[in-house]
């Protein structure tokens, strides 16, 4: 059964072959809990491991407050072809008076390793650098979570060291990436 959100038709404001973009409603609590409830997923971003609804939620509002704030959050993003919820990827703010934003791809198991992560995160980072004028995007990722070093590297990501990240309490391998500026 797909799960495409609030209604039914999408509202994508970003597209890629496969998957379509939007932005997370109060109502998406459902898709929220499927992604972040699941401890596979929760492990790598959260020291709390499993997260109950209430905390779910939280996270959820954090994404809605940064929407409305600064116009970015991680997308909730969608299979095109069937409207099923395949996780989040975006940018979050990091140093914005310096362009400086904080990139990230959360997917639900199910599709881990089908390289939807690469082709998302290449969206957003070209929506990151051409739409919200980013001038260096930010990433880490938990230092078990080999998968995510190999796409950040594989998007380009050059390793700057390890920085405490409370969430998980732990010493995250980190990175960052420069908007390319062409002179003629």
């Amino acid at each position: 059964m797909a799960e495409s959100g609030s209604s039914n038709a999408p509202n994508y404001f970003l597209t890629t072959t496969r998957v379509g973009f939007r932005l997370w409603t109060e109502n998406d609590i459902g898709l929220a809990s499927a992604l972040w409830g699941d401890p596979e997923v929760s492990r790598f971003i959260d020291s709390r491991g499993v997260l109950n609804v209430a905390e779910v939620k939280q996270k959820l509002n954090a994404e809605l407050q940064s929407q409305a704030e600064y116009g970015i959050q991680y997308w909730p993003i969608f299979l095109k072809e069937n409207g099923e919820h395949v996780g989040c990827c975006g940018v979050r703010p990091k140093d914005i008076s310096n362009g400086v934003m904080e990139f990230g791809v959360h997917l639900r198991r199910d599709y881990w390793g089908s390289g939807l992560a690469a082709e998302a995160g290449r969206a957003a980072i070209d929506y990151a650098f051409a739409h919200l004028h980013a001038t260096e995007l930010f990433a880490g990722h938990n230092p078990q979570n080999k998968a995510s070093r190999h796409l950040l590297q594989k998007l380009g990501f050059v390793y700057i060291g390890d920085e405490f990240y409370p969430p998980t309490g732990l010493l995250h391998p980190s990175y960052t990436l420069r908007r390319l500026t062409v002179t003629t």
